[in-house]
């Protein structure tokens, strides 16, 4: 299962409506997480490293577009506290 990582520009922003979906915020931590639906993320602020199931690792931060596919199993290692716009699919 891959995570999905894009620069995303204003317009596609505007085309999702990214900045109207809730706000999520979270300190430095780690912490194991499953994803039941499919979840797309807008990060306005932090740096964070997940690592999936199969040993992969994968560093995002602010201005990063993230989609993460159902099914995923992972741990999250946040870096620098994150802010960030979500929607579960």
């Amino acid at each position: 299962m891959e995570i999905d990582i894009k620069k995303p520009t204003d317009k596609d922003l505007e085309a999702k409506s990214v900045l109207s979906w809730p706000i999520w915020e979270k300190e430095v931590s780690r912490f194991d997480w499953h994803y039941d639906s499919t979840e797309e993320c807008f990060l306005l602020a932090g740096k964070v490293v997940v690592e999936t199931e199969d040993g992969n690792q994968v560093e995002f931060g602010q201005g990063d577009f993230v989609t993460f596919p159902k099914g995923l199993s992972c741990v999250w290692d946040i870096k620098v506290p994150v802010k960030k716009h979500y929607n579960f699919k």
